[in-house]
């Protein structure tokens, strides 16, 4: 039976990134069999690598749970909880710190992102973040992660952290860990630049959709979202996997990138999507993109606001 984990962190403006990337993913797991147990976490220890003002923190841990909860993760059945609740956490981010090489954690490519050029002056918990996600995972044996693309590099250092333990210390204590990676959407991009991921930082509010935007903010976005000068590419944009070749992706990423965002949220293949859309105008699929994300991301908006409001529950 899998053990299920997974984590999102509190950093305010979710958007539609963690919700096809993550969030979602956790209520159709609800509906996996062999599941013994789910965990979803709301990571705030990895939230502080970067100052947080308190009170804007405690805001956003509780953003992010009512947001779980509004997409239909059943508390219930599934275990929901506070990263800093939990200090076995920190305890065994700890004991695996003394596990984990320097070698692997300068080839993390995620901090050199994050740091940019002034890495001298970035915290220390910044460079260990993936040796806390390591110890998030393997303190409850997980063996099932699901992550979006731009984790899978951590994943493999967990991997690698926990054989070296298993191995330093003859035993087979820690289980090996797998990414659960499904759909379309595992990377989204900004409306704005099909080339940089959607962020809750970004500047411009029309690079992303959040899940609180209500269905002016959202019809305003998409129609003011990039796209290109050409019709909707055909099914010779696909591979024979059935996702765009390299070479669609890298000259039209604002084209790709609001058809993997419609694929996602309608559950259809690119292929269903390009054989009704082929040769049109952008036009009239950023109309049927608008009414789907009313449709699926409203209601969840209104719920967490809801939720919000009744502090007590």
């Amino acid at each position: 039976m899998d053990h299920i984990f997974s984590g999102v962190q509190p950093t305010g403006n979710l958007h539609i990134g963690n919700y096809l990337g993550a969030i979602r993913k956790f209520v159709d797991i609800q509906n996996r069999g062999n599941v013994a147990k789910a965990y979803y976490c709301v990571v705030d220890l990895h939230a502080i690598t970067v100052w947080q003002d308190p009170k804007k923190l405690k805001k956003d841990i509780l953003e992010t749970t009512a947001s779980f909860i509004a997409a239909g993760v059943d508390p219930k059945n599934n275990i929901i909880f506070n990263q800093s609740s939990v200090s076995a956490h920190a305890e065994l981010a700890w004991i695996l710190n003394c596990i984990c090489r320097i070698g692997w954690l300068n080839r993390m490519t995620q901090f050199k992102e994050k740091a940019g050029k002034n890495k001298e002056r970035a915290s220390v918990g910044l460079y260990a973040y993936p040796i806390l996600m390591a110890s998030d995972i393997l303190s409850y044996k997980s063996t099932l992660v699901p992550v979006g693309d731009d984790q899978k590099q951590h994943l493999e250092l967990v991997r690698d952290v926990a054989n070296k333990f298993n191995f330093d210390y003859g035993v087979n204590f820690f289980p090996e860990v797998k990414p659960l990676i499904i759909g379309d959407a595992t990377r989204v991009m900004s409306l704005k630049n099909g080339n940089k991921k959607m962020s809750k930082s970004d500047e411009s509010q029309y690079s992303r959709i959040n899940l609180t935007d209500d269905k002016d903010d959202i019809r305003n976005k998409i129609k003011k979202a990039k796209t290109d000068s050409h019709n909707i590419m055909g099914l010779e944009a696909l591979d024979d996997n059935g996702d765009f070749k390299a070479e669609v992706a890298i000259k039209r990423p604002e084209a790709a990138n609001l058809i993997n965002i419609f694929c996602e949220l309608e559950k259809k293949s690119k292929k269903e999507i390009l054989e009704i859309y082929a040769g049109k105008n952008f036009s009239n699929l950023k109309e049927n993109l608008t009414d789907s994300l009313i449709t699926n991301i409203v209601p969840i908006g209104n719920e967490m606001k809801r939720m919000i409001k009744d502090s007590l529950y």
